[in-house]
């Protein structure tokens, strides 16, 4: 079974994600480390262009909460502001798209997943059983980030109008609004809606 979890930035989907797979035994898959490693291989830089990197040829894995990239730990390094930003100006690559969305692909296909990102219930796993859209409200995204309000809403708006895969909520999704709510009371919400379809 797959739990596509799909939302904006600060709406809590990597902690959330992590929790409801820990709650029901699956794999905890979280793609946007994976565009953060080729963000962070591309350096700073407003143009993707400008910044090429071969998608193909990098390392990328999980070691439980570690994420490597070409063996090196950069679990914290990944988590900063800066890589974050990077990672948005990537994903507006269909280079670098195309290729993470075929590794993502691959690792879903068997087993029990929590997949979590942006596209996932619309473009990496469109057939998931449960797709959730998590969000929250800015100013609480941006509590969460630490960072301007402004900011995270120009994030959100490149991430939702790039040419390929923009952040939306797929048709059949699941709302779960986070704001106001413990980590406790989404988990309960979202493994109910797994024991429901299961």
């Amino acid at each position: 079974m797959l739990v596509a979890l799909d939302g904006p930035a600060g709406a809590g989907k990597s902690t959330v994600a992590r929790a409801v797979a820990d709650a029901l035994g699956f794999t905890y898959l979280d793609t946007g480390a994976m565009y953060r490693c080729v963000g962070l291989r591309a350096g700073a830089g407003s143009d993707p262009a400008n910044h090429a990197v071969d998608v193909a040829a990098l390392d990328i894995r999980f070691d439980g909460d570690r994420v490597l990239l070409d063996a090196e730990d950069v679990t914290d390094a990944i988590r900063t502001p800066e890589a974050a930003q990077a990672a948005s100006r990537v994903a507006t690559d269909p280079a670098v798209r195309t290729a993470l969305v075929a590794r993502q692909q691959a690792l879903v296909a068997t087993g029990d997943w929590v997949a979590e990102g942006r596209d996932i219930g619309t473009v990496v796993a469109p057939d998931a059983e449960l797709k959730i859209w998590l969000t929250a409200d800015p100013v609480e995204r941006a509590r969460r980030r630490e960072l301007p309000v402004e900011e995270l809403l120009e994030r959100d708006e490149r991430d939702a109008s790039r040419d390929v895969a923009p952040m939306q909520p797929a048709d059949d999704a699941v709302t779960v609004d986070t704001t106001g709510l413990s980590i406790d009371e989404v988990v309960a919400r979202i493994t109910g809606l797994v024991g429901a379809v299961r």
